[in-house]
């Protein structure tokens, strides 16, 4: 089979640059995917289409597609086409959502072998996903928030232990050495750690951990920042360092420790061993996934309770503890809470933008013009000068930024303007994690511990789904957790195109204004001060009932 990339330059295969940007954009997260045989974008299961003959019908239709027309589909399969309106979306579609007290892993597996549904990650099955890029702001902002919370702003000379390099792990080592820090990242499969090396996210390799500890005490000690990719498994690594007395400054794990099937892999099992497993005893598997899950994050709390900051970021990996036996699991804070609430408070979050044209001077024409507009936010300037010397090109150029409400819709609509004057090669996408204010309800990542007590409610991501369609966006989703994540989440996607018309100027401004709108007044809702006072800053209208 030929390998799927995403198309560059400016020839249209679509009816319209609103078609032919997420055709490129479905085709490149497969060109960045972990696995595209299998159509797996990364997670071990994100998929971004059900099958291949869904996925050859959806390219099919969206190159037949009209401007008024909208496309169904369904966990990656693609239903139907229905006339609505040129300002309608492209696409809605709708993943892995399972009724109430359906949404079980066991359900899950079962309907994904019958072909009925897949997961679609947060931004796989949405065709968001800009390789490890799209999380490593995220992860550098949380380093730099315990910096500045915990070691008087800087991590020069400190050690990091994490785990897992896969598509969202693999973001970890060099958001750590541009925090300045050492940082050793444990991963099972040498072929991740290779890929890691490849890309130059990560600087070192070995098999020893001996090696791999005396790399990092170097690094320590002459508070100069490294990164160490260790080949091993964490449940086996996290104990051993307990056992020689050795406690990191900041642990956390972001193995694909969701999914104890076709994610983690349990202490004594070789990744090669793994396909025969789930096909012969798929139930032992997943009892020794477990099994090892519970003795890193004891481990975790141990190191905890030697002084270590330790965190869970966002892969489930205490529900499992916890299912396995380890009944303090929560102990360990979660990311969201512990270091970015305040900035979702705010509508602030992970907002990205692609050149479909696959030209990266269009990136970085855009990171001179958000350098010059935006001098006096430190957090975005700071990041756009480290990402435009350290971060590499992953598939179509693209950028990350945390930006909030209103300052998502003026870096667009003044791109929208660069397309239109011929300043850019060619359009551009933008998109936004779902991991976002308005768009995730997830008990145990995103929301856990509101201050209203609504840290389970899923209206707020259907509404915001909803609202978007409202606004015009040009593809809109819904996505719900599989795998060990069955049950415990549901978000929304949302993407748009600037390709320089005023039309996109109308979807861009509505949109935008609208999606980090509704996550000021999410956050106003539960009580948090910051929010209010961003209503006042930006003049949102809120409607306030006590």
């Amino acid at each position: 089979m030929e390998r799927i990339t995403a198309a560059r330059g400016l020839e249209l295969r679509c009816k319209g640059w609103r078609q032919e940007a997420l055709l490129r954009m479905l085709e490149n997260v497969l060109e960045n995917g972990e696995n595209q045989k299998e159509l797996i974008v990364y997670a071990a299961l994100a998929k971004a289409a059900r099958n291949w003959p869904s996925y050859h019908a959806i390219v099919r239709t969206l190159k037949e597609l009209e401007e008024d027309e909208t496309l169904v589909i369904q966990s990656g399969k693609p239903i139907g086409i229905f006339k609505t309106h040129r300002f309608a979306p492209l696409i809605v579609m709708a993943n892995c959502n399972l009724v109430g007290r359906w949404a079980t892993s066991e359900n899950f597996y079962r309907l994904q072998e019958k072909g009925l549904l897949i997961w679609g990650g947060l931004t796989a099955a949405a065709w968001q996903y800009i390789g490890s890029q799209g999380v490593i702001q995220g992860t550098y902002e949380i380093f730099q928030s315990i910096a500045r919370l915990h070691f008087n702003g800087s991590l020069a000379g400190k050690f990091i232990l994490t785990a897992g390099l896969g598509g969202m792990g693999g973001a970890q080592p060099l958001a750590g050495t541009l925090a300045g820090a050492a940082i050793l990242c444990v991963e099972v499969s040498e072929d991740r750690v290779d890929r890691r090396l490849q890309t130059n996210y990560l600087q070192r390799k070995t098999r020893s951990l001996d090696e791999a500890l005396l790399w990092i005490e170097e690094a320590v000690d002459n508070l100069h920042p490294v990164s160490v990719g260790l080949t091993g498994n964490a449940s086996d690594i996290y104990p051993e360092l307990v056992r020689r007395g050795i406690t990191p400054d900041i642990v956390t794990d972001q193995t694909s420790a969701h999914d104890l099937v076709y994610g983690y892999v349990p202490s004594g099992y070789r990744v090669e061993e793994l396909e025969e497993a789930r096909a012969n005893d798929p139930e032992q598997l997943q009892r020794d996934a477990g099994a090892s899950i519970a003795v890193e994050v004891e481990a975790m709390l141990e190191l905890k309770k030697r002084g270590a900051i330790v965190f869970d970021n966002g892969n489930n990996i205490r529900s499992q503890a916890k299912e396995y036996g380890v009944q303090n699991a929560f102990d360990i804070d979660i990311f969201t809470e512990a270091f970015l609430r305040p900035l979702f408070a705010r509508a602030i979050g992970p907002f990205r933008w692609v050149a479909l044209s696959g030209e990266l001077s269009d990136i970085h024409a855009i990171d001179e013009f958000i350098l010059e507009a935006f001098s006096d936010n430190e957090v975005i300037a700071n990041w756009i000068r480290l990402a435009r010397e350290h971060v590499p090109v992953e598939g179509l150029p693209a950028r990350i930024g945390w930006f909030g409400h209103g300052d998502r819709t003026k870096l667009a609509l003044a791109v929208n303007q660069m397309v239109r004057e011929g300043k850019l090669q060619g359009p551009i996408a933008f998109s936004r994690d779902h991991l976002d204010a308005a768009s995730m309800t997830h008990p145990n990542i995103m929301t856990e511990r509101m201050k209203d007590g609504s840290d389970a409610i899923a209206d707020w991501p259907l509404l915001n789904a909803m609202l978007n369609c409202s606004s015009m966006a040009d593809l809109v989703t819904i996505h719900s957790g599989g795998g060990g994540y069955a049950g415990y989440m549901t978000s929304a996607g949302v993407t748009l195109v600037a390709d320089g018309s005023t039309e996109s100027d109308i979807r861009l401004e509505t949109t935008l204004n609208n999606d980090t709108g509704l996550g000021v007044l999410r956050y106003a809702d539960a009580g948090y001060e910051e929010s209010a006072d961003e209503v006042r800053l930006k003049d949102i209208r809120w409607i306030k009932t006590n």
